[in-house]
């Protein structure tokens, strides 16, 4: 296979990131807010009367507004490779486009916490001698991750040998 992703077009083919991080992102929503509308649901209720009770409403369109806010958002990560460096993108209202020369990685990490473990996800992180042009993909699935960091170190390696 020839370095790099094109579509027929010539421009890069970019790959999506899986449906796990937006489940775990999604847990994590109703695990902050289901808590907080059953205590101002209830507290109120139980002290001034049951109408009150409409105060918990209050965090279910929170939840409901941040649900649709984490598609938005986990729609708009996207990474591909390319012959030269590797683009990340991501962003909805304000987009950023990240392009990471392979010769410049001096780091390429895989990370996994015990959730994004639990939901078969994996972080990577990429280090260049610039602390600004860092990047992280997050929520690749484990063997995506290793994938990725070793052929981003192999390529690094061949890059960074004619510098």
């Amino acid at each position: 296979m020839e370095t790099g992703t094109k579509d027929g077009t010539g421009r890069p083919e970019w790959v999506r990131l899986p449906g796990g991080l937006l489940r775990l992102r999604r847990l994590l929503l109703v695990l902050w807010t289901v808590p907080p509308a059953v205590v101002s649901a209830v507290v109120p209720a139980l002290l001034a009367g049951p109408v009150w009770a409409v105060c918990g409403v209050f965090w279910l369109a929170v939840m409901a507004w941040g649900w649709w806010l984490l598609e938005r958002n986990w729609r708009s990560w996207r990474y591909a490779e390319r012959a030269d460096d590797l683009l990340i993108g991501r962003g909805v209202l304000w987009r950023e486009e990240t392009v990471v020369p392979y010769g410049r990685m001096q780091l390429v990490e895989v990370a996994s916490g015990p959730l994004e473990r639990r939901f078969g996800l994996a972080s990577l992180q990429l280090h260049t001698a610039a602390a600004a042009t860092d990047a992280k993909i997050p929520g690749l699935a484990p063997a995506e991750a290793e994938r990725l960091r070793d052929r981003l170190t192999e390529l690094g390696e061949a890059r960074s040998a004619g510098l």
